[in-house]
């Protein structure tokens, strides 16, 4: 495996070293790594400089702990600004990558001429209910790595197999704290305002019901963000199963994105 270049939370492979092609970053969501995203990287590298993030607390091969969303909002924003100009083409998030890509875009530091929120969650919970979801969520990814085998047997698909490879990969480098904190910090914090030139909001319509409101609180914000919905799909369902979909819409999003002033609020 190709290792990083001088920053532990960036994965960057040895083509992305090539200077002059459009930079294209990529963030994982929560209780996976950046591993997720080699289908990806792999149909893109051709035409990109592609980079993905390590969550802190979702790291391979090394301890590490999630701070907040804001905190791993600003390790992006110092990597853009230091080895990228200041200024990328086009960010990817996905779920809680999502909410760091909104988090990034609400403190308006950098230019993201492309921004893709792949069913980002962008609606703090109610009080009553923030605490004990988060420990539910955390039960869950606890079984997802103790019982691999009886998960792979219920749902027997190669979506839930990559879900339950990557939990394995990354629960013993962060482990239940580094999951409880990073959805308390999702589950309580809201997009309040977001800048940038092209905001894409995706979602599947087997997570309507919770990626739907995130959705409609963006177009509140920002009415000219492109929202998507894709038919049977679940949460990360079209970057685990269809990643060549997913790089060929990152290319007319590239090439064909509404282009408008830079860092013009959305209100």
């Amino acid at each position: 495996m190709e290792t990083n270049i001088g920053y532990d939370n960036w994965y960057i492979p040895e083509s992305a070293r090539e200077e002059g092609k459009p930079i294209v970053l990529l963030l994982p969501g929560l209780g996976v790594s950046y591993e997720i995203y080699l289908p990806l990287i792999k149909l893109l590298e051709d035409r990109f400089r592609v980079m993905a993030f390590q969550v802190d607390g979702f790291t391979l091969g090394r301890l590490t702990r999630f701070d907040s969303v804001d905190g791993q909002a600003g390790r992006v924003i110092d990597f853009i600004r230091s080895q990228c100009g200041g200024r990328v083409d086009c960010v990817y998030g996905l779920s809680l990558g999502g909410k760091i890509l909104s988090r990034v875009l609400e403190r308006n530091e950098v230019v993201i001429d492309h921004a893709i929120l792949d069913a980002a969650p962008l609606l703090p919970l109610p009080r009553w209910l923030e605490g004990p979801l988060r420990y539910y969520q955390s039960f869950n990814v606890w079984t997802c790595y103790h019982w691999t085998g009886f998960w792979r047997f219920v749902f027997h698909s190669h979506y839930f197999d990559v879900l339950l490879d990557e939990c394995r990969k990354v629960f013993p480098f962060g482990g239940r704290q580094s999951v409880l904190d990073g959805y308390k910090s999702v589950y309580t914090n809201k997009l309040e305002a977001i800048y940038g030139a092209d905001i894409h909001f995706w979602y599947g319509t087997k997570e309507s019901f919770v990626a739907k409101p995130q959705a409609e609180h963006l177009l509140k914000l920002c009415p000219s963000a492109h929202v998507e919905v894709f038919k049977g799909m679940n949460h990360g369902q079209l970057l685990v199963d269809h990643p060549d979909e997913v790089a060929r819409r990152i290319r007319v999003v590239s090439q064909c994105g509404v282009f408008r002033i830079k860092f013009a609020e959305c209100e």
